[in-house]
C-alpha cells in the first residue's frame, strides 16, 4: 500500500523513515517540489519516491506533516479526498519572536478545523503528541513501545491506522472521538508532551 506525505520536515521524514523500514511503499512531498527531495528518498532507499503535494494526497492513506500555518496553502489546491484517511499530525502552533504560540481556535478541536480543509477525507489524529526526535527514535525501549494515540470518527480508518501503527512498532492506544479525543491528544490537553511505555 502506498502512503503520501504532505510535508518533509522533521516529523515527516521521520515517519517516512518508519514506514519504508516498515516495507510500506511512500511518497514524499513538500511545497518546494519534487527536485528537492531526491536526497532523502535516495536515503529512504527504493521504497520511497519524491512526489508533488497532489501525488502524494492521492495514495489511501496521506499523513500531513507541515506546520499550522503551512496547511492552508499546502491543502487549498488539491481535490476532494474521496474517502482517502488523513492523518493530521499538526498542532495549532505559530511562530512567535524566538518561540512558538499556541492559537485559540474557540470551541472547535485543530482536527475539526483540520478537517474542513480535507473534504471527504476519513480523518484521523496521531503521531502529534511527541516531539519529532522522540518520533525518530526506535519505537520499542525498555521492554515496551512507545505510545501513540490516535482519534477519530470513522472506526474503520482508526483501524487501518492503529495496524500501521502497530506495524511501525509502536503501541496505538484509541481515544475515541475526534472531538473528545483530540481534545485530550491536542498541543494544551492533557496528552500533549507524554512519553509513555506499553508493555505487553
Amino acid at each position: 500500500m502506498a502512503v503520501g506525505i504532505v510535508g518533509a520536515g522533521k516529523i515527516g521524514q521521520a515517519l517516512a523513515r518508519h514506514l519504508t523500514r516498515s516495507g510500506f511503499e511512500v511518497i514524499v512531498s513538500n511545497s518546494r517540489g519534487p527536485e528537492s527531495l531526491r536526497p532523502l528518498v535516495t536515503e529512504l532507499g527504493p521504497k520511497a519516491k519524491a512526489g508533488t503535494t497532489a501525488e502524494a494526497a492521492a495514495a489511501p492513506v496521506v499523513f500531513l506533516t507541515v506546520t499550522w500555518s503551512q496547511l492552508p496553502g499546502a491543502l487549498s489546491k488539491l481535490p476532494d479526498w474521496k474517502g482517502r484517511i488523513a492523518v493530521d499530525t499538526t498542532n495549532p502552533l505559530v511562530a512567535e519572536g524566538t518561540g512558538v504560540r499556541l492559537l485559540d481556535l474557540g470551541s472547535k478541536t485543530s482536527s475539526e478545523v483540520v478537517a474542513g480543509m480535507v473534504p471527504g477525507a476519513r480523518l484521523v489524529k496521531a503521531f502529534n503528541t511527541l516531539f519529532h526526535v522522540v518520533v525518530a527514535s526506535d519505537p520499542s525501549e525498555a521492554g515496551g513501545r512507545r505510545v501513540i494515540f490516535l482519534s477519530g470518527d470513522d472506526a474503520k480508518a482508526k483501524q487501518e491506522v492503529a495496524a500501521m501503527i502497530d506495524k511501525l512498532g509502536f503501541a496505538p492506544i484509541d481515544l475515541g472521538g475526534l472531538v473528545a479525543g483530540g481534545k485530550m491528544q491536542q498541543a494544551g490537553g492533557p496528552l500533549a508532551g507524554l512519553n509513555l511505555l506499553r508493555r505487553a
